[in-house]
């Protein structure tokens, strides 16, 4: 399963997407669009999967995503309610000339890295919060104004982490619709066994070209991957639940206790109680 190619329904009077989506319509598959991506959550929680990126997303959380930059936000249940503010503009929306201009050489850089998919952080997300919620009902060139303001800030301040490693590709070759196909099979299916050979025979590929394929592409080995979808599921139940640590494991899609832990402490540096134990104490 190829991506979803999202296209961007405008109005007459606009030349970029401002607005929220909120459950049933924030439920999107892994999917990638022409578009840059100002995307802040206003409602709900859950692991957050931008290339070859795999973390987590809260209320109050603001992602900034490249062109063609595949990604998913899947909520951490069923039940809750999700809403995101979902700014979407191309690079050419306010003129050919634009980003030519010497006063919009940081503007550029942005972009460019963007394409790393970029977290923001500290500070810099309480400045940027109450312009993104102002440009959702602004109207003509006050629009723009606020766009630029926005963008200028994340340059200025720097307040950002990237997140992606994994080279963006034009969504139409052979190549991109083979990783995606084999991102969306493993979101869909972490929780279940999955052996090497599964996943190969999914991608149509034999398991050594596969794994060469997958390392190549992404720069993990796909089981680092699977462990790191797990392990992300894993952290939100250790928050959000009473659950007991080893049916979080088996929950998660790890066949040992003792293999849960190791991974767990592999990808977050804590092992699964001190990290439930350190959350609790920051409450």
């Amino acid at each position: 399963m190829k991506p979803i190619i999202e296209k961007l329904m405008l109005s007459e009077n606009t030349s970029f997407l401002a607005t929220t989506y909120t459950t049933p319509l924030f439920e999107v598959p892994w999917h990638q669009h022409i578009e840059y991506e100002l995307i802040m959550f206003k409602e709900g929680e859950g692991s957050s999967f931008i290339g070859n990126y795999i973390g987590e997303f809260k209320t109050g959380d603001i992602f900034f995503l490249g062109s063609n930059l595949p990604h998913t936000f899947q909520k951490v249940s069923k039940d809750i309610i999700t809403s995101a503010l979902v700014i979407q503009f191309r690079d050419d929306f306010w003129g050919k000339e634009f980003l030519q201009l010497p006063e919009s050489r940081h503007i550029r850089q942005l972009l460019d890295i963007s394409y790393q998919g970029l977290k923001i952080n500290g500070n810099l997300r309480e400045y940027l919060r109450p312009f993104i919620e102002e440009l959702e009902f602004a109207e003509g060139f006050e629009r723009i104004i606020l766009l630029c303001e926005c963008l200028n800030m994340i340059m200025q301040h720097r307040g950002f982490e990237t997140v992606s490693t994994q080279e963006v590709k034009a969504y139409n070759t052979r190549h991109k619709e083979r990783i995606d196909k084999i991102y969306q099979y493993t979101i869909d299916y972490f929780q279940e066994p999955i052996s090497l050979n599964e996943i190969a025979i999914h991608a149509g590929m034999s398991v050594p070209a596969f794994c060469n394929y997958f390392k190549k592409s992404t720069k993990k080995t796909y089981i680092d991957f699977l462990n790191e979808v797990r392990i992300g599921y894993a952290c939100k139940q250790l928050i959000d639940t009473q659950k007991t640590i080893e049916s979080i494991c088996y929950e998660s899609g790890f066949n040992t206790l003792a293999n849960f832990n190791k991974q767990f402490l592999k990808v977050k540096q804590v092992t699964p109680s001190r990290y439930r134990k350190d959350f609790m104490q920051r409450l």
